[in-house]
């Protein structure tokens, strides 16, 4: 399969993420457990990391040292409830073993009776102090109990970022009150924080008494034994249906995870979801009968191998929870070859064998590609390379809707451009004490106007919140617009970027929103772009020129498009026809400019231009969007210079 990434990465296979120390803790959940005397703790790592394990050593430290006397697991849904089963942590150092009362584990499909009035009694018995259960039996119990039952208790939420800032968040709502109104604690834990209908998981003022870990997919992967490389890649596709654009896709030999669309969804066939998953059955061969024994289909390949295929897409309850079963017991490679899901096999998942992912549409939500990208990202032997490819159709003219197709394109590869920045190295940016000193690792760069960190606030947004911030950066609206690549880099980086900073920490000073500022941009730049060493030196590959990174400096930064990368996809992978109505319909969209925007392309693009065009004003009417900003740029000027030299003359008369 000749496949075209956006992003591929290497990994070093260092063996950190997956070593123990002596207390039988894995590098992520160490640094977890470093956290177990806060209230608070917000665990933000990626599939496979081990949170749930993070969570049942600080659980049961709290347990046996603070005033903590029980501890709730809620879980999105009841499989991922075998993540907290019984553990025994004493044979790998710990002082204490994990034990779950099966009357108390809500998630147990064994015993479905009465979950309310059983979590309810969790609250009032004294002999057992765990309780497991789904999000959905939390918002329903809490309907009939006042918040203090969780006086003294530990609640910990996995998959937090199906909690929302919206007042119509139900398990949003739960926790701002038990924050507000008890004593409990609280561990909350995502492998992605972020969400993609731009509500945030928390608000700000409540964000803030959460003390952050984070440990990011690059410090997971590169620490596994056996992965080597992950391929984030984007398909577009023209004409017909998606049917005619996976079949380039398809590989039998690789374990493969579908995903179809929504039958709602623009990139739905409206065949209908059960004759797409035989359609796609068929691309691969001639489909045997399905074995009711396993829920498992075979479908024999033109060469004569037989692939074994599981149907999740099954609307029959007793098919699919046969089929379940048999993928909850699965213990060879060879047992599934393809599983076709449609709104599964995501959170919690555990196919280790899985190798690549197809997802067909966009997603509305970059949380979903997070999740279904860490299906196939879990260490396995003989598997060295993932790969994630989201095929999209590609806008057409003739559409009614071309402005959406635009968008959800738009989405997809900001989406890509966000898992880059997750899933690369950091960097440690420094301000150069003298003119001899020299970098003192590998990821060390010194840069010009640099400011210190001044406040233990931005060190905590340096170090563990970054990704998060540049999430919600890569959200925004007027950050959309920008990947027209005619929005000048001084008004992305000098107004945008700021007022983005600003809303996420609004009691941050001016000084530290600068200093968030100038970080955010050079983790963004830096690790969007290559590295090339050249005769001793390294030299950042920006597009058309290389920049020494020994003289790498905050104005030179400034200048430069951060998302620029963004409009090179589409240059890259889509025909010029297509990208064509990309551009035209990015620059129908209406632009705002401030007076803040006005200045800053008044006092450079402006005069840049005018130097070069005779002293020729910029026209409204040009066929170029950026020269019509800068019309509008000088309109605005020219207005407030009026203003102020009219309110200027009223002002002498009056004296």
């Amino acid at each position: 399969m000749e496949q075209n990434n956006i992003v591929e990465i290497k990994y070093e296979q260092t063996g950190n993420s997956s070593s123990t120390d002596t207390l039988g803790m894995r590098e992520m959940q160490a640094k977890v457990y470093k956290a177990r005397d806060e209230q608070y703790i917000l665990v933000k790592a990626p599939p496979a990391s081990g949170k749930s394990r993070a969570l049942m050593y600080v659980a049961l430290y709290k347990l046996a040292n603070q005033s903590v006397q029980k501890v709730v697991v809620v879980v999105p849904e009841k499989t991922i409830g075998r993540s907290f089963q019984n553990t025994n942590l004493k044979k790998q150092g710990f002082m204490y073993d994990w034990e779950v009362a099966q009357y108390f584990n809500l998630c147990d499909t064994e015993n479905e009776r009465d979950k309310i009035g059983r979590f309810k009694e969790f609250f009032i018995q004294k002999s057992t102090n765990k309780l497991i259960c789904t999000h959905s039996t939390l918002r329903n119990a809490m309907k009939e109990l006042s918040n203090n039952v969780f006086d003294d208790c530990l609640l910990a939420i996995d998959e937090f970022h199906h909690a929302s800032a919206s007042a119509d968040s139900e398990l949003g709502n739960i926790v701002r009150d038990i924050m507000a109104e008890t004593s409990a604690h609280i561990i909350a834990m995502t492998g992605s924080y972020f969400r993609g209908d731009g509500d945030f998981v928390l608000r700000p003022e409540d964000e803030r008494r959460f003390f952050p870990v984070t440990y990011n997919y690059y410090q997971q992967l590169n620490g596994y034994i056996h992965l080597k490389t992950l391929g984030l890649g984007y398909h577009f596709y023209s004409g017909g249906n998606y049917l005619t654009g996976i079949k380039s896709l398809i590989d039998p030999s690789k374990k493969t995870l579908i995903h179809i669309p929504s039958v709602n969804s623009r990139a739905a066939t409206g065949t209908g979801k059960m004759t797409e998953v035989e359609e796609i059955m068929k691309l691969y061969g001639t489909i045997g009968d399905k074995n009711y024994n396993t829920g498992i289909t075979p479908v024999v390949t033109p060469e004569g191998k037989t692939l074994h295929f599981a149907d999740l897409v099954e609307d029959n309850p007793n098919e699919r929870k046969q089929l379940q079963g048999y993928l909850q017991r699965m213990s060879r490679k060879e047992h599934v070859d393809v599983i076709i899901a449609l709104g599964t096999a995501k959170e919690g998942f555990d196919w280790q064998w899985c190798e690549q992912c197809i997802t067909i549409g966009v997603r509305g939500s970059l949380t979903e590609v997070v999740q279904i990208i860490g299906r196939c990202t879990r260490d396995c032997e003989g598997k060295e390379h993932a790969q994630f490819t989201n095929l999209i159709a590609a806008p057409d003219a003739k559409q009614d809707d071309v402005a959406k197709s635009v968008n959800d394109m738009l989405k997809a590869i900001v989406a890509s451009l966000l898992m880059e920045q997750v899933m690369s190295p950091s960097w440690n940016f420094k301000t150069r004490k003298d003119p001899f000193e020299k970098p003192t690792g590998v990821r060390e760069l010194f840069v010009e106007g640099l400011k210190p960190l001044s406040s233990a606030k931005t060190n905590l947004i340096v170090s563990e919140q970054l990704d998060d911030l540049k999430a919600t950066i890569l959200q925004d609206n007027m950050i959309v617009r920008a990947l027209d690549g005619n929005t000048p880099p001084e008004v992305i980086n000098q107004v945008i970027i700021p007022k983005i900073i600003r809303e996420k920490y609004p009691d941050l000073s001016e000084d530290e929103v600068e200093e968030v500022r100038q970080r955010t941009l050079l983790d963004t730049i830096v690790k969007g772009n290559d590295i090339v060493e050249s005769e001793g030196n390294r030299f950042l590959k920006l597009p058309n020129r290389f920049i020494n990174i020994d003289i790498l400096n905050i104005s030179l930064i400034n200048s430069i498009n951060p998302f620029q990368r963004a409009y090179e996809i589409m240059s890259k992978n889509v025909s010029a026809p297509i990208l064509k109505i990309i551009q035209d319909t990015i620059a129908e969209q209406k632009y705002d400019m401030t007076l803040e925007e006005a200045k800053i392309l008044f006092k450079g693009p402006l005069k840049e231009y005018l130097a070069q065009n005779n002293n020729v004003l910029p026209s409204k009417e040009s066929g170029n969007l950026q020269v019509r900003k800068l019309a509008q740029a000088y309109t605005i000027i020219s207005n407030e210079k009026r203003r102020y030299l009219s309110g200027l003359s009223q002002s002498k008369q009056n004296q």
